[in-house]
């Protein structure tokens, strides 16, 4: 009988399409992975043109309480967006935008190394299909174009990230993220939750890969959800846009 219950459980949480929105939710959303299909390069993706009306309507719902997190720049997520200009965690944690509009950015010292990045993009030269893509705090390296040069990169960016005590190297979805350990998505929940719009909301989290882990926990500590896409979603970004769809049209509570 337990385990029926608890396999009930678990297909309920597994089934995203299932949980009624709520509006005293405080919402928040990983991009590429989540509301975006993955593309072969950072720059490819496509943004459906009614993805941003959606968020916008959401986010009037919520009385403003909807945030995204994002391990891309701040100037990417206003370009993907647009003409949005989102409550918005970018670079995992680097820099917050808070709902007045106010920004908050993190000290120099939680930026990686600029060698390594020197490094990485020299050693990948003859590596076609391997990408480093370059941020102000972090660096990702990307190898969907070149899938059988996973182990390389693996080691590459193992030898080349030597400061374990404050960096870390990170597996995401065909790359490798590597990010200050005090750099994470979490800072999206601890940071906007204290405050309104979000303060006194249940925080709901959805994300699809490891650097979404920190904001799941960081929601379910507050007594909120983390919807993990491959687990809620089937993995499917266009079933996460269809639920959100649901969510601005529907009559929620």
């Amino acid at each position: 009988m337990i385990a029926e219950v608890v396999a009930a459980m678990k297909q309920s949480i597994s089934d995203a399409q299932m949980i009624a929105p709520r509006l005293d939710w405080a919402l928040f959303l990983d991009i590429d992975g989540t509301l975006l299909d993955i593309a072969p390069r950072p720059e490819d993706v496509k943004v459906p043109r009614t993805l941003p009306p959606t968020l916008a309507k959401i986010a009037e719902r919520l009385g403003g309480a909807l945030a995204l997190a994002s391990g891309r720049t701040l100037a990417e997520i206003d370009w993907l967006m647009a003409p949005l200009r989102p409550t918005c965690l970018a670079e995992h944690g680097a820099v917050l935008r808070y709902p007045s509009g106010a920004t908050a950015i993190a000290n120099a010292d939680r930026a990686v190394p600029a060698r390594w990045g020197i490094e990485l993009g020299a050693a990948v030269r003859s590596w076609p299909g391997v990408l480093v893509e370059k941020k102000a705090y972090g660096l990702a390296i990307h190898f969907r174009l070149a899938p059988e040069r996973e182990d390389d990169v693996r080691e590459l960016v193992a030898a080349v990230a030597q400061d374990p005590a404050n960096f870390e190297v990170l597996p995401a979805r065909m790359a490798f993220e590597i990010r200050h350990r005090g750099l994470t998505k979490a800072a999206a929940v601890e940071s906007f939750m204290p405050h309104p719009p979000f303060a006194g909301r249940t925080p709901v989290f959805v994300g699809d890969d490891v650097t979404d882990e920190d904001g799941f926990r960081a929601a379910k500590a507050r007594g909120g959800l983390g919807l993990n896409v491959k687990e809620a979603f089937d993995g499917e970004p266009a079933k996460v846009r269809r639920w959100l769809e649901t969510f601005a049209a529907s009559k929620a509570h």
